[in-house]
């Protein structure tokens, strides 16, 4: 019985340093990979030992995924050596502005006599520029205006051009329109600013700097404008269906739950999430996913090597969750 016991701790403490050992390489291929440079050994034991506690949250999650009992993935990222409250501070905005229905021209509902698709993806038409990447800066809201602009004006001009979120962050903090640059704002006041400023420049005009700077907005460099800002019905998913399918990728707010920080892929559904917006997205589609359900094609800010190459599939038609259908727009240009 001695040996029995002796044998299988050693079996445990041999597991122990093998289990220990692909941890230090996961991280060491998690510093090559991100260029992550720390300022000194002391920040690196920390950041070392947040990931390590961040990558068996992400490995007991996805045990529960492999065994068909959650419908995601989740996976090591750019984010992974960042406790929830820096991913917090770093990537999202700290004024979560109340969007007002006084900022829209119309409300739009879903149509009574219009049949929708099952699915649509904007991407497959053309429509949706490349994933872009707010930095360390709490620029959703910028990102989220921009991309409805982008697909709304290709849809209607069939040019696809790239638009400045550096105009929206640096000239639409006075008022009216009251944003507050890496510090957040309304993806709705942005779309306002276009209306009334006559147009946004173009991003290769205006490049993107991830902090906010001097207005430097060229009429002579327009790439599209804003005739009028319409709101979806708040809070109806069936509404937002249809304003996707009928008229183009929109802007929208969602609440950014623990679990999104390590999204890899699947179809989220975290009921937790149910909790005021902190977060501005572009909903580019909608479908149905055989494991995880029906789903919201959405494309984000934080960069291609997060997620599903910069894109989540968010829960759709299970009671607005992230409250996804809170609060959406699109211009008319």
């Amino acid at each position: 019985m001695k040996i029995i016991i002796a044998f299988l701790a050693l079996i445990g403490y041999v597991q122990a340093i093998s289990y220990a050992d692909v941890l230090e390489s996961e991280w060491n291929t998690f510093k090559t990979e991100y260029g992550k440079i720390y300022e000194n050994k002391d920040e690196e034991q920390l950041r070392r030992q947040i990931f390590i506690d961040n990558k068996e949250m992400i490995d007991k999650h996805n045990k529960l995924y492999i065994a068909g009992e959650e419908t995601y993935e989740m996976g090591v990222n750019q984010f992974t050596d960042l406790l929830a409250k820096e991913f917090e501070s770093l990537m999202l905005p700290s004024h979560n502005i109340t969007e007002s229905d006084s900022l829209t021209d119309f409300i739009y509902t879903q149509p009574e006599d219009v049949a929708i698709p099952s699915s649509i993806d904007w991407r497959s038409k053309g429509a949706v520029t490349g994933v872009k990447d707010q930095g360390q800066c709490g620029s959703c809201w910028a990102f989220a205006a921009v991309g409805t602009l982008e697909s709304q004006h290709f849809i209607k001009n069939r040019q696809l051009i790239s638009l400045s979120e550096q105009n929206l962050l640096d000239c639409s903090s006075r008022a009216p329109f009251s944003n507050h640059g890496c510090d957040g704002g309304s993806h709705a006041r942005a779309l306002q600013y276009i209306q009334i400023n006559g147009g946004i420049d173009t991003e290769q005009s205006y490049p993107y700097r991830a902090t906010q700077q001097s207005c430097r907005f060229d009429k002579r460099f327009i790439g599209a404008t804003v005739r009028a800002i319409a709101r979806v019905q708040v809070n109806s998913e069936s509404s937002l269906a249809a304003a996707v399918a009928i008229t183009g990728p929109l802007s929208a707010s969602i609440h950014v739950s623990r679990n999104m920080q390590f999204y890899r892929g699947g179809v989220f559904n975290d009921p937790s999430c149910d909790k005021p917006t902190n977060h501005a997205v572009t909903v580019v589609g909608y479908g149905h996913d055989n494991q995880g359900g029906d789903y919201w094609l959405v494309k984000n800010s934080w960069g291609s090597a997060w997620g599903e190459s910069g894109y989540i599939r968010m829960s759709r038609n299970r009671n607005n969750q992230c409250r996804i259908a809170s609060n959406a727009f699109y211009p008319l240009v």
